[in-house]
Parts: C-alpha cells; sequence; structure tokens
C-alpha cells in the first residue's frame, strides 16, 4: 500500500471517531475530520501538522457537502450515529464517489437496512461496504467464522457470544442509538431464531455463562442481542445465533446516571477490559474463540481501521456490502490485531 492514503471519518470528533483519527495517523493514513461542528473538528486537529487543513463541515441532510468532504478520499470510515440516520446518506456519498465505505454501527435495524437497501448497488457499482466493523458485529462475527472455519465446518446449528464486561460506561452516542433502536422495534427485544429474526415482547432470559478464567462463571442477560444477530447469519448457514451480557454490564448501560467513559492512559482508553467468548456447536461437537482486551470503544478503531487497510490493498473477498467474516480472511485478520486484542480459538 502506497503511504498516504487519505480516508474520510465523518463523525471524527465523536468518542470513537477520536480513537479512529488517532489509529489511522498511526498506521501512516491522512485522515480527514469530516463532521457537523467545526469547533470540535478542528480540536480534535490541534497539534497535528497540517491536520487543520484536512477539517471539513458536512451534515447527512447536505449531500453536496458529503461529496465535497469525502473528494480525494481512497475510503470513508463512518463513525457518527445513530445509524439509523447517518448510514445511508453517507453510503450514498460513498457510492458517488466510488470508494469503500466501513462503519462501526452497533444498531441491529440500521444493519438490516444496510444489507437490505445497498447489497445489489454496491456489488453492481464494485463497491466494498463493511456495516458493523466494530466490537460489536465485527468481532463476534470474526470469533465465530474462525472458529466454524478452524473446525472444517460448512456450516453449524449454533453459535452463542458471550460478552464479559468489566462494566459499561456508555457514551452520549451509545445512549441515543439505543433510544432509535428501542423506537424503531416499538421497545420489543429481538433474537436470532429458527433462521430468522424475531420479535418479542417477554423479558430476556437470565442465566449463566462459563467464562475462560480469571472471569469464570458469571450470570449474564441470555438473548441481549446485538449487531451479531445480522453479521454471523449474513454469510454463515446458522440458524440459532445468540449473544449474552453480564449482568453487571447491562446493569450500568440501562441506568440513566452511568457516567461516560474516562480515560486512564495515553492513548485515551478507559479501564474497562473485557472477554468476548464465542462458542460454536454442530452435531454435539463444540468450537471456541474468544478475545481478550481493553475498552470496548478503543478496540473498535483498529478493527475498522485494518478493514480500511485490506479493502484498499485489494484483500477482500468481493464487492457489495459484506460483514467482518464474509470480507476477509478471519484468522489472519485476529492475527493483525494482536497489539490490541488477545484471541485464542
Amino acid at each position: 500500500m502506497r503511504a498516504g492514503r487519505t480516508v474520510a471519518v465523518f463523525g471524527a470528533s465523536g468518542h470513537t471517531g477520536r480513537f479512529v483519527v488517532a489509529e489511522l495517523r498511526a498506521r501512516g493514513f491522512v485522515p480527514l475530520l469530516v463532521g457537523r461542528d467545526a469547533a470540535k473538528l478542528r480540536a480534535v486537529a490541534a497539534g497535528q501538522p497540517g491536520a487543520e487543513e484536512r477539517v471539513r463541515v458536512a451534515s447527512v441532510g447536505e449531500p453536496v457537502s458529503l461529496d465535497r468532504a469525502f473528494a480525494g478520499a481512497d475510503a470513508v470510515v463512518n463513525c457518527a450515529g445513530p445509524f439509523a440516520e447517518t448510514a445511508a446518506p453517507v453510503i450514498e456519498a460513498a457510492l458517488r464517489a466510488g470508494i469503500p465505505y466501513v462503519d462501526v454501527a452497533a444498531e441491529i435495524e440500521a444493519n438490516l437496512d444496510t444489507f437490505a437497501q445497498f447489497g445489489e448497488r454496491a456489488r453492481a457499482a464494485g463497491v466494498v461496504v463493511v456495516p458493523a466493523m466494530a466490537f460489536f458485529g465485527g468481532l463476534g462475527d470474526l470469533l465465530v467464522t474462525v472458529a466454524t472455519e478452524s473446525a472444517g465446518w460448512a456450516a453449524a446449528d449454533e453459535a452463542h457470544i458471550a460478552y464479559g464486561l468489566s462494566g459499561w460506561h456508555p457514551t452520549a452516542g451509545t445512549r441515543d442509538a439505543g433510544a432509535v433502536s428501542r423506537q424503531r422495534r416499538g421497545g420489543r427485544r429481538v433474537r436470532y431464531a429458527d433462521g430468522r429474526l424475531e420479535y418479542r415482547d417477554d423479558a430476556a432470559p437470565a442465566t449463566k455463562w462459563d467464562f475462560p478464567e480469571p472471569m469464570g462463571t458469571r450470570a449474564v442477560i441470555g438473548e441481549f442481542s446485538m449487531a451479531d444477530i445480522v453479521t454471523v447469519p449474513s454469510h454463515l448457514a446458522v440458524p440459532e445465533v445468540r449473544t449474552y451480557m453480564t449482568v453487571e454490564a447491562a446493569s450500568d448501560l440501562a441506568a440513566p446516571d452511568t457516567p461516560a467513559p474516562a480515560a486512564v492512559d495515553e492513548q485515551g482508553r478507559s479501564a474497562q477490559t473485557f472477554v468476548v467468548d464465542a462458542v460454536v456447536r454442530s452435531g454435539g461437537v463444540e468450537q471456541r474463540a474468544t478475545a481478550r482486551g481493553q475498552d470496548i470503544y478503543a478496540v473498535s478503531a483498529p478493527l475498522a481501521v485494518e478493514a480500511v487497510r485490506r479493502v484498499i490493498e485489494g484483500r477482500v473477498k468481493g464487492a457489495g456490502v459484506r460483514s467482518a467474516g464474509a470480507a476477509f480472511d478471519a484468522a489472519d485478520f485476529l492475527r493483525a490485531l494482536s497489539r490490541h486484542v488477545s484471541v485464542e480459538w
């Protein structure tokens, strides 16, 4: 890959957007800082030579402003939620520019919309669109994919992804996205069973999950559905995809007064740690893949930037809308994240 590739970051001044900008710079990319608030974008640019010249103000309500903002970019990463509002306009702009699109959307409905609305169009245009290329949706999909492939299975009976978070201090963007999703599904919860999405009015089941040590057995909310129930079935023949969340983290998310994440190191990461435990079952046989790391928002940056790097280099399995596991060599991708995430399978 030639040096100095330019990547537009829509939502560059947001919490995750700042991590993505920093990761792009660390890898030798030239980020274009795109968003609605010029002052916040300039604050991100401060101290970086020439960065202020790459501040570009744009909004999803003004397509021409997006076209100007993405002019000259080799790719775009969308970090601005709620993605139910931003994904489609930014993808449209990426298609007009003929450049790949990656986002960090955790919203189930927004990701469904991306697959439904842009699958054929992106494929016909030869443009790669990778939604949910983040902690939720992307990492779980890669883990399930590598577990399935390492077992030599073409399909599986069940995929389970358990999130062991030490706690969850949600950003304002996470809260806004959750509100939009709840409104779209009429307050119901959603799960993926029998090969389809089911919207339900009953309470999610309470259960336990045996995480690898040192976390051990923890109480979890079962069917705490995240974007994995969209990404995994988009390319793997698995009729049951279930996700779980530690009770402590789910309680933090639900509480209205839980503070936003606070930085504890020079990278801006919070003290939050995580274990993501993916278990795939077929014919009574079980295969596992596990990831460990720090700060679910911070780790979304190397996931998204590694995806951008591979797409630009042509290391992607075809055009169109593709989840992480469908777009990339899952095992090789996970090994490339070793500085940020410890993975075993």
